[in-house]
């Protein structure tokens, strides 16, 4: 079984938040809860870049391992879930997750309350696939359809890859290839810059 995974290609990203956008009207996403968004780094100098970041799948989810009542579940595929019948919203897993992908749904302008809201990989949840129930809570299932999310199917650069993880590789690394950076893609080099 192919294992799902998302890639944000930072030299494609150019911030547009088509990526938002495609996730809030494909699941009717209630108003305060984004489950992705775009981060910009050294907004406004030259070099800046941007991502879009969104729940990641862990192999070792950290929000797995702090839920008091075990709401959290991974599929076939690996793909992180919740199940908000159980959800407690003790906000644990909000502040386990290093991406900020569990949200509390804003209620009003001054409080935030709920089930925690995240990122399904549109891949549903655990009522039956394409139910009325199953697009009221966690919205529409897109990976029982046959699609991609629609995040990533959405993205006009092609920055945002989502699928399969080997096939997201391979793809990212021919980019890699292509611009001819090769080994110095990854390293102490790119990741705290060349030495003055």
């Amino acid at each position: 079984m192919a294992r799902m995974k998302f890639l944000c290609d930072a030299e494609r990203c150019i911030e547009c938040n088509g990526c938002v956008t495609a996730c809030k009207q494909e699941h009717d996403v209630p108003w305060g809860v984004n489950r992705r968004r775009v981060v910009t780094i050294n907004d406004g100098v030259p070099g800046e870049r941007s991502m879009s970041v969104a729940c990641m799948h862990c192999s070792d989810a950290p929000c797995m391992a702090v839920c008091p009542v075990d709401c959290f579940y991974r599929t076939e595929e690996g793909v992180v879930l919740h199940d908000k019948d159980l959800c407690i919203g003790c906000g644990y897993c909000f502040y386990a997750c290093p991406f900020g992908a569990p949200q509390f749904p804003q209620t009003s302008a001054f409080g935030m309350r709920g089930k925690m809201d995240k990122c399904t990989f549109c891949a549903g949840g655990p009522e039956e696939d394409g139910s009325g129930a199953e697009f009221r809570k966690y919205g529409r299932n897109r990976l029982a359809e046959g699609k991609l999310p629609a995040c990533a199917e959405m993205c006009s650069t092609k920055a945002l890859l989502g699928g399969d993880g080997d096939v997201v590789a391979d793809i990212f690394r021919n980019r890699v290839l292509v611009r001819g950076k090769g080994s110095e893609v990854w390293g102490w080099g790119t990741a705290y810059g060349k030495p003055k």
